[in-house]
C-alpha cells in the first residue's frame, strides 16, 4: 500500500513552499527518515524526508509551489532491487531524430545518455540531439535541467555525433565549410532575454517591504563615526582575541554592543506596535542582515545585552556560515527587536535602510573612508563611517531617533565605554 508523502507545517504564517530539486529521484528506492526534497520557504530551505522505506513515486517536479498540505509524493512497497529493475524497464520517448544510434557498453544501462520526457521535448525544441548533452542523472540520465542548460548547435557540432556512429565516415562536400561558416558567424549582437519564476522568499519579500513603505511613517537620521578608536583597539588586541577565543574581534561586535547599550536608554526604538499597544522588550534580540546565495537572510542573535564580545563574534560567524551554506532554521530567522545591516562591506558610501516589520529601528553601516576632519582646531585625516538609523516616526520621536544614534557614536568612538559598560 502506498503512502502519501504531503507538504508538512514548516512555521506560522507560511502557507506554501517551493519545491527547490528532488534529491532522490522517481523510481528511487529510499529508506525511511531519507531526505528526498529540498525545499524552500520564504523564510528558509530545508529537507523533505521519508516517512517509510519503499520506492518513491514523485507527485510534483522541480521549481514547483506547493501549498502546506499538498500531496508532493508517495512511496509505495518495494526493495532496492525492484528499484533497480524499475529504473532499467522504464521506457523512455525520444523523437525519431534523436535516437541513440550505438548499443550501450556493459558498463553502461538504457537510461546512460537518454533523456527524460521532459528534457526530450525541451532538447527537441532546440534542435539538440541528446547526444551533445552530457546526462546528470540517474544512471547518466539526460534531466530536465541538463536540456535546459543546453546550448544551441551549431551545424557542425549538431552533424558530429550522426558522423561518428556511421559505419564509414562519408567526406562531406567541397563546398559544405563555406556554406557553414556565415550561418555559424551569424547574429554576432545576439540580444537574449530569459525568464525565472521568483522564488517564495523574492516574492515575501517583496510583499513585505512595500507593506513597510505603506504601512508604516518610516524616516531616517544620519551621523557620521570616527572609526579610528576601534581600529586602533582592534589593531592592539586582535591577536590575542584571536589566540583566546579562537574568533577575530571584528566591527560587528563593537556595533552590537554599542545598539545595546544606546536601546537601554531608549526603549522606544526597542519597541513594537501591536495593534493599538506598544510592546517594550527589556532584552535586546539583534537581527543581523547576511548576505547568502539565495538572498539577504537576517538571523537573530538572542540575548544580545548579556553576551561578550567574543561570544557575539562567534555567533555572528556561526550564523553567516549557516545562511551561505542555507542551513539557518525558522527558530534563527524569527522574531528580533533590532536589525543592524552592513551594506559597507560591499562598497556602500551612504544608504536609507528599509525597516524589518515588525521592529520599529534599524542601524545601517557603510564603508570606512579616509575623510578631512576638523579635529581641536586642526584639519585632519580620519577613517569615517556614515551611519543611518531609519525608524517608525509612529513610535520614536525625532528627538530619541536623534539621541540614540548620537550615543551609539559616542559609545564607539570611545570604545573603551563600552568594556566598562558606561
Amino acid at each position: 500500500m502506498a503512502l502519501d508523502i504531503k507538504i508538512p507545517p514548516v512555521g506560522e504564517s507560511i502557507s506554501e513552499v517551493t519545491l527547490s530539486r528532488w534529491i532522490k529521484k522517481d523510481g528511487d528506492y529510499v529508506e525511511m527518515d531519507e531526505a528526498i526534497a529540498e525545499l524552500e520557504s520564504d523564510k528558509a530551505t530545508f529537507e523533505l524526508t521519508a516517512e517509510k522505506a519503499g520506492i518513491l513515486r514523485t507527485q510534483a517536479t522541480e521549481g514547483d509551489t506547493i501549498a502546506v498540505g499538498a500531496l508532493v509524493a508517495s512511496i509505495e512497497e518495494g526493495s532496492a532491487s525492484a528499484s533497480l529493475d524499475s529504473a532499467v524497464k522504464e521506457p523512455v520517448v525520444i523523437p525519431v531524430n534523436q535516437a541513440a544510434l550505438v548499443a550501450p557498453s556493459k558498463n553502461e544501462t538504457y537510461a546512460n545518455g537518454s533523456p527524460s520526457p521532459a528534457a526530450a521535448k525541451i532538447l527537441a525544441e532546440k534542435g539538440i540531439t541528446a547526444g551533445a548533452v552530457t546526462g546528470t542523472g540517474r544512471d547518466g540520465r539526460i534531466t530536465k535541467d541538463d536540456a535546459m542548460k543546453s546550448n544551441q548547435p551549431t551545424i557542425a557540432s549538431s552533424l558530429a555525433p550522426l558522423a561518428s556512429t556511421a559505419a564509414t565516415p562519408i567526406p562531406a562536400p567541397a563546398k559544405a565549410s563555406v556554406a557553414t561558416a556565415p550561418i555559424a558567424a551569424a547574429n554576432p549582437l545576439a540580444r537574449i532575454q530569459r525568464r525565472e519564476r521568483l522564488s517564495n522568499m523574492r516574492k515575501t519579500v517583496g510583499r513585505r517591504l512595500v507593506a513597510v513603505k505603506n504601512e508604516t511613517a518610516m524616516l531616517t537620521t544620519f551621523n557620521e563615526v570616527d572609526m579610528q578608536p576601534i581600529m586602533d583597539l582592534r589593531s592592539k588586541y586582535k591577536d590575542k582575541f584571536k589566540e583566546k577565543y579562537g574568533v577575530g574581534l571584528g566591527f560587528m561586535s563593537f556595533f552590537t554592543k554599542a545598539v545595546c547599550e544606546a536601546l537601554k536608554d531608549f526603549p522606544a526604538v526597542n519597541a513594537m506596535i501591536d495593534g493599538d499597544e506598544i510592546i517594550y522588550n527589556e532584552f535586546a534580540d539583534i537581527s543581523i542582515a547576511v548576505s547568502a546565495p539565495k538572498g539577504l537572510m537576517v538571523p537573530v542573535i538572542r540575548n544580545a545585552e548579556s553576551m561578550s564580545f567574543s561570544q557575539i563574534e562567534k555567533a555572528v560567524v556561526e550564523l553567516a556560515g549557516k545562511a551561505r551554506d542555507n542551513k539557518l532554521s525558522i527558530e534563527e530567522m524569527t522574531g528580533g527587536n533590532f536589525s543592524i545591516t552592513n551594506g559597507g562591506i560591499f562598497g556602500s558610501m551612504l544608504s536609507t535602510p528599509i525597516l524589518n516589520p515588525p521592529q520599529s529601528a534599524i542601524l545601517g553601516m557603510h564603508n570606512i573612508v579616509e575623510r578631512p576632519v576638523a579635529l581641536n582646531g586642526q584639519v585632519v585625516i580620519r577613517p569615517i563611517m556614515y551611519v543611518a538609523l531609519s525608524y517608525d516616526h509612529r513610535i520614536i520621536d525625532g528627538r530619541e531617533s536623534v539621541s540614540f544614534l548620537v550615543k551609539v557614536k559616542q559609545l564607539l568612538e570611545d570604545p573603551s565605554r563600552l568594556l566598562l559598560g558606561l
